[in-house]
């Protein structure tokens, strides 16, 4: 078990900082990514973040259940299905059913879907060596790092496993 880190307060009201609250510092990091995103792709395609991503998720694995999109793109079901459904209206992805499970679905891009897939790469790409730019190598690699291991921990403790050391 590794120590927690302390914080420097003694936890009263007048010593928290939301400004260095990590899980806002992460949401904020977020909603700044996800407005370069936005800015760079989002309103050029007239998709929004859910259909971007379960877009880029089908895309990247080809055939995916709406359960197993959910759990690539972090979104919930509702929010899988209704972006689902969008993708379907516009024609961009397809539902179908899954022969393995009669009650389940399964979605694959469209040809259109695959056209405005293979547009995502490039611009994901673009987008990411943006803002990589703002730090070092070392610290591109130390913060992937880092991201893995928090998303594994948080991951962990939602699923509550004895080993995430919350009590």
């Amino acid at each position: 078990m590794k120590e927690p880190i302390q914080t420097d307060g003694n936890g009263s009201a007048e010593d928290f900082r939301l400004e260095e609250f990590l899980p806002f510092r992460l949401a904020v990091a977020s909603e700044g990514v996800s407005r370069v995103i936005a800015r760079n792709y989002l309103t050029r395609s007239g998709l929004g973040m859910p259909e971007w991503r379960l877009l880029a998720a089908v895309g990247r694995f080809s055939v995916l259940s709406p359960t197993a999109a959910g759990e690539r793109t972090s979104m919930d079901k509702v929010k899988v299905s209704r972006a689902a459904a969008s993708l379907v209206a516009r024609g961009l992805l397809r539902q179908a059913q899954d022969p393995a499970d009669g009650r389940g679905r399964l979605l694959r891009l469209t040809r259109k879907g695959a056209s405005l897939y293979a547009g995502i790469k490039p611009m994901a790409e673009q987008i990411e060596t943006t803002l990589a730019a703002g730090l070092s190598r070392t610290e591109w690699n130390a913060l992937h790092k880092a991201l893995g291991r928090l998303m594994e921990h948080a991951q962990a403790i939602n699923a509550g496993s004895p080993d995430s050391d919350v009590d």
